[in-house]
């Protein structure tokens, strides 16, 4: 099923995780897309899986991209639009986590999650509006986290962050809905990716475990984290975008999908 041909997509944060398996999904089903990444090696690992698993690589390029500098997004933006002839879907999965201590949590590092997670997240959108807007159809997928609405120990900045990105999307469906766009956010849970595998590794020293108790799906997808932690892989929440992005998700706009296997039931 091409539920994407003649679609033209800027998948950002595609050098990775719930990006590459998002951009490769939507690949597959006939997109042209614009796979964007600060980190280039990420890009070329998203071509080289592309190659591998048949996939039309002429329909995928590539973009150097760092969505917490504006001129890089301004640029990266017009450049994604002019190669594809346009853009009707968004999909902003680039981001980071870090874990602290709320009362250790230095200025510089919530500054650091909050402008790469909401304020990047503003200004690809902002970038991609005008062209988003001009085909009456156009779809903007954000992340979101089940730490917007559960609690997740240690990562109050983090969870500010992507609150944010939850309020701007429903703020993004209403203002632009008579236009025809469609703004939609995924919060993922419990899904394999390098923000997930590294976590541990943030966590502070005298992390109280049993606080991550509740933290565990219902569901078992036969993956697991580097820790041993039960989870499922990225291309899970790969298959809700594309049925979100799709005319599949033709009335679906200004909410959340959760996609966790029951974490949070």
């Amino acid at each position: 099923m091409n539920r994407f041909d003649d679609r033209r997509i800027l998948v950002t944060g595609a050098g990775s995780g719930i990006g590459q398996a998002t951009a490769l999904r939507l690949l597959a089903e006939g997109g042209h897309v614009v796979a964007a990444d600060v980190v280039p090696d990420g890009l070329a690992a998203t071509v080289a899986r592309a190659s591998s698993a048949g996939l039309d690589v002429a329909r995928l390029h590539t973009l150097v991209l760092d969505i917490a500098d504006e001129a890089s997004v301004v640029a990266g933006v017009q450049g994604a639009v002019s190669t594809l002839g346009g853009l009707d879907v968004l999909v902003n999965a680039a981001g980071i986590l870090r874990a602290s201590h709320t009362h250790e949590t230095s200025l510089e590092l919530w500054n650091r999650i909050v402008t790469v997670n909401l304020t990047g997240t503003f200004l690809v959108t902002r970038s991609a509006l005008p062209a988003l807007l001009s085909t009456g159809r156009g779809v903007v997928v954000n992340f979101s986290s089940t730490s917007a609405e559960f609690a997740h120990p240690y990562m109050a900045a983090y969870a500010a962050s992507k609150g944010g990105v939850q309020s701007f999307t429903h703020a993004l469906a209403l203002e632009y809905g008579k236009q025809g766009l469609r703004a939609v956010n995924v919060a993922p849970g419990s899904i394999k990716s390098g923000i997930t595998d590294t976590t541990a590794g943030y966590l502070p020293e005298d992390t109280d475990w049993s606080l991550f108790a509740k933290l565990s799906p219902i569901l078992d997808a036969g993956v697991e984290s580097a820790s041993g932690a039960p989870m499922a892989g990225p291309e899970t929440v790969a298959g809700v975008i594309a049925m979100l992005a799709s005319d599949d998700g033709a009335f679906i706009t200004g909410t959340e999908i959760r996609v966790d296997g029951g974490t949070h039931a």
